[in-house]
Order: structure tokens, then C-alpha cells, then sequence
């Protein structure tokens, strides 16, 4: 089988996969249709933000008072 032969079945096997999924034919999926695990955006707490802004303040009081 030559290649364009292989990538004319590829793309057919494709277009049937996506209208068993619920897309048309010529349809190209969207980019981030799909969430993929363990990707999900990180929230920080209050608590966690405040830790981080003291120790923050420290290093630069740290800082101040070697000067």
C-alpha cells in the first residue's frame, strides 16, 4: 500500500470515529475539547497566599537589615 493510500484510510477511519462521537465528518476537533487529567488550574487558599506573602516579607526585612 502506498502512502497516500494509507493516509486516505487513516483519514477515513478518523471521520468515522468523530460521527460515532457526535462531530460531522470535515470537522476538525477543537484544541482543548477534551480536559486532560491532572491538568486542572491550581488554586492557592488565602491561607497558602498569606504564608507565601510572609515569608516573602521576612526575606525582604532580612534583606533591609543587612544593608
Amino acid at each position: 500500500m502506498g502512502y497516500q493510500q494509507q493516509l486516505q484510510q487513516i483519514e477515513g477511519n478518523m471521520a468515522a470515529i468523530r460521527r460515532m462521537l457526535g462531530g460531522s465528518a470535515g470537522e476538525k476537533p477543537a484544541k482543548h475539547a477534551v480536559p486532560v487529567p491532572g491538568k486542572e488550574k491550581h488554586r492557592m487558599s488565602a491561607e497558602g497566599r498569606a504564608r507565601i506573602a510572609a515569608a516573602q516579607r521576612a526575606r525582604w526585612a532580612k534583606v533591609k537589615n543587612a544593608q
